[in-house]
């Protein structure tokens, strides 16, 4: 691990910083190396209260941030910021993400189209169906599918996409280290060899209570939608739809019985305004993923030519409604329109609005202004 990780880790194990105030010391110090070297009374400048810098001065004294950066290193968990590319752009996006995630497997560019599935720990028989397929279309489709590693919907979900040899995540409510359930320890390795264990939490944290609203936050951040099977009334899977929803994802709920209470929240989320699903592949055609194979041969067929070079340029820096586009383009308006459909099916740019675009971040035209054919 590079040892400038090593200062985004400690603060990490500080109880009591997260984003809010990760932000605001990066605001005052500029580096978290000097934020964590500084003097207690400069740290309290920063906006750290009594309380959290008494915790930080306490870790600060001993060795716990030596212990777990080798611990890191020994394990092979890959450690992500704010600062790295390769940090997952979509959770990027949600108002303030996790300043740290730790990574046992591989993230991918093909994650970019993940789908979340939740719900209940007491499924159904119907349920467990209905899990087992929306996972293996989803899988079978090269779409990433994201649980939480929980007893119930989430394992079906883990165990359906690997056995159609498709990607899965799962985000823990706890370090690494701290397989919760103890009985999907199994699953969880199962999982690093086809996609990824991932936790905003360092390694040796305890899997408590408090962990996991936070940690299904990530779980829709990372995902394009979210698909709740069966839930309760008090099912963690609605704290998930309800972050989805202020994420800007779109929400999915399989309907089921009125008399079964598995299925009370789940279609109280459809009364609400989420999209019944009815089978698999409707999910597909919703979020146009049964494209998704096309926009990889596209996008990898296809090299970027000067028009396009220039419009990613554009949208790089802001969404713009096509008339803005237009405007700033001095083209045609046929081809600044067949432009961006070719973008967008090549996983270039993507809509955010009606007939409103922004490049996707990651991915750098090959072609550049300027370039010569």
């Amino acid at each position: 691990m590079e040892e400038s990780k090593h200062y985004w880790v400690a603060f990490n194990l500080v109880k009591g910083i997260g984003a809010a105030r990760t932000r605001a010391v990066l605001d005052y110090f500029g580096d978290l190396k000097s934020a964590w070297e500084a003097p207690a009374t400069e740290l309290e400048a920063a906006g750290l209260g009594t309380k959290v810098l008494k915790t930080l001065l306490e870790v600060r004294r001993s060795d716990l941030l030596e212990k777990t950066c080798c611990f890191i290193d020994s394990q092979g968990i890959t450690v992500l910021t704010w600062q790295d590319e390769s940090y997952p752009r979509r959770l990027s996006e949600v108002d303030l993400p996790p300043p740290v995630l730790y990574v046992l497997g591989e993230l991918s560019s093909e994650d970019e189209w993940a789908v979340a599935i939740v719900g209940t720990r007491r499924f159904t028989a119907y349920g467990r169906q209905a899990t087992e397929e929306i996972s293996q279309v989803l899988a079978g489709g090269g779409i990433t599918v994201i649980s939480g590693l929980a007893r119930g919907i989430d394992a079906i979900a883990h165990r359906s996409a690997l056995k159609a040899g498709g990607r899965t995540i799962a985000v823990l409510g706890s370090g690494l280290d701290q397989i919760y359930p103890p009985e999907h320890r199994q699953l969880a390795q199962d999982i690093v060899s086809q996609g990824a264990l991932l936790s905003d939490y360092p390694p040796g944290t305890a899997p408590e209570a408090i962990n996991f609203p936070p940690r299904n936050r990530i779980i829709s951040g990372l995902s394009r939608a979210v698909v709740v099977v069966e839930a309760g009334e008090k099912s963690g899977a609605l704290i998930t739809a309800a972050f989805a929803a202020e994420q800007g994802r779109e929400v999915f709920a399989v309907p089921g019985s009125i008399y079964a209470p598995q299925c009370k929240g789940s279609n109280l989320l459809i009364q609400q305004g989420a999209r019944a699903l009815l089978k698999a592949n409707d999910l597909l055609e919703a979020l146009s993923l049964n494209q998704l194979s096309a926009q990889r041969q596209v996008r990898a067929a296809l090299p970027a030519d000067a028009v396009e070079a220039q419009l990613y340029s554009l949208l790089a820096r802001e969404t713009m409604h096509i008339d803005e586009i237009y405007a700033q383009m001095n083209l045609p308006i046929e081809t600044v329109s067949a432009t961006l459909t070719l973008m967008e099916l090549k996983g270039l740019i993507r809509q955010v609005g009606i007939m409103s675009y922004i490049a996707i971040r990651e991915v750098q035209a090959d072609y550049q202004v300027g370039d010569e054919e």
